[in-house]
């Protein structure tokens, strides 16, 4: 590999002196407890010695998951330095993806600094922490990592004595041992309760001091870009599926709904009191001359009298210090919130920030800038940000389960024979939009109904509880999954209505809750502009959505669409899924404008290239031009959870990358003309050559027995990962499978087909047959991010694969026939795929992308070990069975999974 020059080389440099360093010390930890074999082994693994072939125990395949942990780890570390090195003035560069860079961008584009003022309060982005099972890792585990990488960061910044040094290396080591003798993997599979505790963590721990930073930096920014003091910095606010998504997930009651919305309102309160105990003892100043300011002073009598004897008692303590006095009698009003009773409780986070305001402005005009700019501002960020709910939590079930409770609600009422499910859309939209004229319900108050119609019913009724004893805040949207018409979406109006959720304000019903669809199958994406028009132009759905505006106090009608890349991409592989994903948002937001509502789109994207991953920064520059107004959603899942927001520096990083991006791409947008893209005739022809390819693989004859042979999909269903089931109703087809064990057993056998199955043999046709458009097709990438992207994630999915190791897995298929016909194609199309692709992009991998050819270099020896001992366990255990042989199958998967930084 060529070395790289500047600063990728200093990069380069410390990643391999600490990754040294920290592999020593592991070494000696295992050496001090008496495990000097286990240190030789890894010596093998890492430096190429001998004995790479010795057994592999469970101590070994630990010790090697726990050196690609620490080398994670290192890498994070590297690359925060790095980005600080960037943005130091003396080195002359801007990291790309930041506010410093997006604002210079923007100005250099022709956007004034009025017209990126103006914008900002129309921006709104929300990444949604999700619990797919794909985080194979313990929050004990993660908790020692955070440890370990506060270590690092600590050893980068001091300057020890050798006493000094000589005690960091023992706390370091005592970090490591208590890694090591941690076990790794889950003895029992997660509950809900647990995998919301392990959201919460992020969300109380991590993100509100990733929003102080974030304010603050993107003061710095504003300020050294343009003249004037900066303004509030965009939206940004969280979601959780964790206690609300119940699609496929019986363990999600709407008991457990309700007592999650519960949790996250009283942590959000406790965190803000908490917030404000800080704020007051660093808001000990007394004003200019000892004379309050009229509208400081005026405040605080305010407060005092409204909160009676409490706000009295405020006054006598702290008397010369008026902004501690006024953050007392702020803390009084939210304890009262927080409690239910008492006087003159908040009755939103507005009326929290106003009061925050005063204190900010008059602090202004004592003169001390910059005590409102770092202890005010950033706070009062994190209450534009958690308001009194935390995250929202969004309610998401599929619309087959809603057709299902309908037809057993319609039975119980006496009001059809049944049948529901059956019925033309047509016959159903009728249906529904009658009922939805009334504000009768079906079932009485003790009706007995089926179970599913139970369960939505109760869903219902305890959103209502929430809704009239706390108001809106903190219910997220409810998403219907799998939506196949606009009769899908009308059926949460009628579950809502059974709730009292729907209100007549006077020209109509109304519901109170937000609706979304959720269109993932190709099919779906194809159809989805229709499905969408045929709802908004319901009168039900307009009044709705005017109402939500109303409430909400936004300028235009807003829906949420939420679309699916793991699913398209299960469907029709990794081009028809994005460029279904490509049509669907520039058709839907045609037909937003159309309608006078604003859409935003919440992308369903995964840790992996072959479920939507990719680099934030370059996905947002793809998307197709004017489909993004400003507002986004994005899934934040499983591992990626932790790799992105285990550590302030790293969970600032992307919230800012994902902020200003957005930003950024949203003002472009709105000026961008919307005309396609010269190339997108002739990529049509590719998506469908690709996509044709994709389906007869995955629909020949014997494949579904290929895949549950040649992967460890048996034991991933099997593994202790996730609460939720892998399968949606229990049958053994691709269909029924969701998609992330689909990805999750790919990428463990090191195919990773989802990521680029498709794309060769798709090329080499058009290359072959049209040389001519091949030669226009590469001329023309660099002019369209969106294929420079796609041939990127391809790329890098096709790096991270391994012709030998897929060649490994494929001796599991005992039918020789089989086996060579299926093997054969794939290797074909990866062949293919390889060749094609790296003559579109150019220069070898191995000097563009030398991070990434680095990351494998250092993993591949290890882990090309640990796949061999997994293909031992396949065939002893599938051969005998037996719990302990399937422990050390499910060591094997954690191990390849902290090996290539993902799963599914």
């Amino acid at each position: 590999m060529p070395p790289p020059d500047g600063s990728l080389q200093t990069g380069f440099e410390k990643w391999s002196a600490d990754f040294e360093y920290m592999r020593q010390a592991f070494a000696q930890v295992l050496r001090d407890t008496g495990d000097t074999d286990t240190a030789s082994f890894l010596e093998a693994c890492f430096d190429g010695g001998h004995g790479l072939q010795d057994p592999l125990d469970t101590r070994r395949l630990q010790a090697i998951s726990i050196v690609f942990q620490l080398l994670d780890i290192v890498e994070e570390n590297t690359a925060n330095q790095m980005r600080r090195r960037a943005e130091d003035p003396r080195h002359g560069e801007t990291e790309p993806g930041l506010w410093l860079y997006y604002l210079n961008e923007l100005r250099q584009l022709g956007f004034s600094e009025d017209d990126i003022r103006a914008f900002l309060p129309t921006v709104r982005v929300e990444p949604v922490l999700t619990a797919h099972p794909t985080e194979v890792k313990r929050a004990t585990v993660l908790e020692h990592h955070r440890h370990i990488y506060l270590l690092l960061v600590e050893r980068d910044k001091a300057r020890f004595t050798d006493l000094e040094l000589a005690l960091f290396d023992r706390r370091l080591l005592a970090a490591l041992e208590r890694l090591w003798r941690t076990g790794e993997i889950f003895l029992d599979r997660p509950d809900v309760d647990s995998e919301v505790r392990n959201s919460l963590h992020y969300l109380r721990n991590v993100f509100p001091e990733a929003i102080e930073l974030l304010d603050l930096r993107f003061q710095y920014a504003w300020s050294s870009t343009f003249s004037s003091p900066p303004p509030e910095m965009p939206q940004l606010s969280f979601g959780s599926w964790v206690g609300g998504d119940r699609d496929g997930h019986p363990f999600v009651t709407p008991e457990l709904t309700a007592k999650t919305l519960l949790q996250l309102r009283e942590i959000a309160l406790h965190q803000l009191q908490e917030g404000l105990r800080g704020l007051g003892s660093r808001l000990s100043l007394s004003p200019p001359g000892g004379v309050t300011s009229a509208a400081l002073d005026g405040l605080i009598h305010t407060l005092a009298a409204g909160l009676g004897p409490a706000g009295e008692t405020a006054l006598t303590r702290n008397p010369a210090e008026p902004w501690r006095q006024l953050i007392n009698l702020i803390s009084i009003r939210l304890r009262h919130t927080a409690a239910g009773s008492g006087p003159l409780p908040y009755a939103s986070p507005d009326e929290l920030l106003h009061d925050l305001a005063v204190a900010e402005s008059t602090l202004r005009e004592a003169g001390a800038s910059i005590v409102a700019d770092i202890d005010v501002r950033p706070f009062a960020a994190q209450v534009r940000a958690f308001g009194f709910h935390l995250a929202d939590l969004d309610i998401r079930q599929n619309s087959a389960y809603f057709d299902r409770a309908i037809d057993g609600l319609l039975a119980a009422a006496g009001v059809s024979p049944g049948g529901y499910s059956t019925w033309s859309e047509a016959a159903k939209i009728e249906f529904l939009s009658r009922e939805l004229t009334s504000l009768r319900p079906f079932a009485g108050p003790r009706m007995e109904l089926p179970a599913e119609a139970r369960d939505l019913v109760d869903l219902f009724r305890n959103l209502r509880t929430h809704l009239d004893q706390r108001g809106p805040s903190g219910i997220g949207n409810i998403i219907v999954s799998m939506t196949r018409s606009a009769a899908d979406l009308l059926a949460v109006y009628l579950f809502a209505r059974e709730a009292g959720l729907l209100a007549d304000l006077g020209d109509g019903p109304v519901c109170e809750l937000p609706v979304s669809p959720l269109f993932e199958t190709i099919a779906d994406l194809e159809h989805c502009e229709s499905i969408l028009d045929s709802w908004l132009s319901l009168p039900i759905t307009r009044r709705s959505l005017a109402h939500l505006q109303k409430r909400s106090g936004e300028p235009t009608p807003r829906v949420v669409v939420m679309l699916g890349y793991s699913d398209s991409n299960k469907d029709g592989g990794i081009l028809a899924s994005h460029w279904g994903l490509l049509q669907a948002q520039r058709g839907l937001s045609r037909l937003a404008r159309r309608h006078g509502v604003r859409t935003d789109f919440f992308h369903g994207r995964g840790g992996t290239i072959g479920r939507g991953a990719g680099p934030t920064h370059v996905f947002l520059d793809a998307l197709p031009a004017g489909s993004q107004m400003g507002g986004m959603r994005v899934t934040e899942q499983g591992e990626v959870i932790a790799q992105k927001y285990a550590n302030r520096l790293t969970a600032t990083f992307h919230l800012e990358r994902l902020l200003g991006g957005v930003t950024r791409t949203s003002l472009i947008h709105s000026r961008a003309p919307h005309a396609p893209h010269d190339l997108e005739p002739l990529w049509a022809r590719v998506v469908e050559s690709s996509f044709r390819a994709y389906r007869n693989l995955v629909d020949s004859p014997g494949f579904v027995e290929f895949f549950r042979q040649a992967t460890p999909i048996d034991a991933i269903e099997n593994a202790r990962i996730g609460s939720r089931p892998p399968r949606r109703t229990g049958r053994a087809t691709i269909e029924d499978l969701r998609a992330i064990p689909w990805v999750f057993s790919w990428s463990q056998a090191r195919f990773h087909l989802p990521g680029w199955f498709g794309v060769g043999s798709a090329l080499n046709q058009l290359r072959t047959a049209h040389p001519e458009d091949w030669d226009q097709l590469a001329a023309g990438l660099r002019s369209w991010p969106f294929l420079v992207y796609i041939l990127h994630n391809v790329e890098a999915s096709l790096l991270m694969a391994s012709r030998d190791i897929m060649d490994l897995y494929a001796s599991l298929v005992p039918d020789d026939g089989l086996r060579h016909r299926v093997m054969g194609v794939i290797a074909s199309e990866y062949d293919l795929a390889r060749e094609a692709v790296g003559a579109l992009l150019g220069a070898p991998a191995e000097i563009r992308r030398p991070r990434l050819m680095k990351a494998i270099e250092l993993r591949e020896r290890a882990l090309t070990r640990i796949h061999q001992e997994q293909v031992h366990l396949l065939k002893s255990w599938r051969a005998e069975g037996g719990d302990e042989i399937l422990s050390r199958l499910l060591v094997t998967v954690n191990a390849i999974s902290m090996g290539q930084k993902m799963t599914g």
